[in-house]
């Protein structure tokens, strides 16, 4: 603590910044880890693993009619009026109760779901108990009345063709990519990435700008949500095949949205792990982040114990070692708050991930105290195909305080497939 607060002061009275992360010395690595140079100076440390597969399976089997197994139609309204109201309609028969998990439904294929864009942090959905879109209808949406006869806003029309398969791990087209959050780094995936390696698959795991060792750019304008996506576009183009699995936490979790709406045909699921609700990134105006960097370098092991206190369920020396190991929370002063006071994204609001046609699975840590439930119940709520799995032990760093049960939800969900 004293030699934080040394440290501190010298910032101050020197003007330099302490802590900065800077890249390794060697560029390539035995052990699955290189280096990618995204810009001109600015260099991300990537773990790529590509285990050897056998020689690639025969065709898909195809059902008669020539329909592809486990296509879903997607045909889809979405409505935005200029009170904040927000309307969902579902068209069509492709998306079945079954696979939305629909509670109480009455089977009819076109279904409706009406939300007030204004109703965000942390209040009761508007469309009652069901948990994914296509699970009922509003009346006040199909009631015929005044409300019929606003001019909306905005109309968006979704009609397109998805096909869902299993991914197995013997396939040569699929690969899982795993972007992490703020104050993180890719050593936080280290159960999912051996567990993954060891199944056959191809994963790739980047540091963030400033993260981990990659290279620590001493600018704000670094770490802003659209240099980071440009980062995360650079590396999702170098490694995509085929069929790619976006696997976020956290922040990370919009850097996979962005790429999913960025790359439909590409991205062949998703999965959030406490990603929180379908809203717009704004930085807070009223925040301990916004203070000088020098002073947040004082108080910088008071906030490394109120991550541990809020990011896992217990703390105990088992979790302070996961911190340590996972290299999370280890990133200088001035990156965590050009990376805080970076998340501006007003395009990631309902809307763009009403728009999204992949499937999703969001995974939450019950005790999670950054990111209540009832914010991935949101969205689940507006998500087209979702699936929301709940752990009662995990808090924020679920899949590293229980890594045994986030690798079986992961597993089941890369394997599943609609019939």
């Amino acid at each position: 603590m004293l030699n934080s607060i040394t440290d501190g002061l010298l910032c101050c009275l020197m003007g330099k910044t302490t802590n900065a992360v800077g890249p390794l010395d060697s560029v390539e690595s035995s052990n699955g880890y290189s280096f990618m140079e995204v810009k001109p100076g600015r260099i991300l440390r990537v773990r790529h693993s590509a285990p050897n597969r056998p020689a690639p399976e025969g065709p898909e089997e195809t059902q008669p009619g020539g329909l592809e197994r486990g296509t879903v139609h997607c045909k889809r309204k979405i409505t935005v009026y200029r009170n904040g109201q927000l309307v969902i309609e579902n068209l069509g028969d492709a998306v079945r109760s079954e696979i939305l998990h629909c509670q109480n439904s009455s089977g009819e294929p076109n279904s409706t779901v009406e939300l007030e864009l204004s109703d965000l942090a942390g209040q009761a959905p508007a469309q009652g108990p069901a948990s994914t879109p296509g699970c009922g209808t509003r009346e006040a949406a199909t009631a015929p009345g005044k409300r019929r006869k606003r001019k909306p806003k905005k109309v968006v029309n979704i009609d397109c063709k998805k096909q869902i398969t299993s991914c197995k791990g013997t396939h040569s087209d699929v690969v899982l990519f795993f972007i992490h959050g703020v104050g993180g780094s890719l050593d936080i995936w280290k159960e999912q990435l051996d567990f993954f390696t060891k199944l056959g698959y191809e994963v790739v795991a980047p540091d963030l700008a400033g993260h981990g060792c990659s290279s620590a750019p001493q600018i704000a304008a670094a770490y802003t949500f659209y240099a980071l996506a440009e980062d995360m576009r650079a590396v999702f183009k170098r490694y995509a095949k085929k069929r790619n699995i976006l696997i976020g936490h956290s922040y990370g979790v919009s850097f996979c949205t962005f790429l999913a709406h960025e790359y439909p045909d590409l991205v062949h699921k998703v999965i959030m792990i406490n990603g929180g609700g379908p809203t717009a990134l704004e930085p807070s105006l009223c925040s301990i982040f916004n203070m000088p960097t020098c002073v947040l370098h004082c108080l910088s092991p008071c906030l490394a114990w109120s991550f541990l206190k809020a990011g896992f369920a217990r703390q105990g020396a088992k979790e302070k070692q996961l911190l340590k190991e996972g290299n999370a929370f280890n990133v200088s002063s001035f990156v965590l708050r050009a990376m805080m006071s970076g998340q501006y994204w007003p395009e990631g609001d309902e809307v763009y991930h009403a728009e999204l046609a992949v499937p999703v699975l969001l995974v939450h840590g019950m005790h999670d105290k950054f990111v209540p439930v009832e914010e991935d119940q949101r969205m689940a709520e507006i998500l087209l195909i979702a699936f929301l799995k709940v752990i009662d032990e995990g808090s924020h760093m679920v899949m590293m305080e229980c890594p045994e049960t986030v690798n079986t939800l992961l597993h089941e969900f890369v394997l599943w497939e609609p019939e």
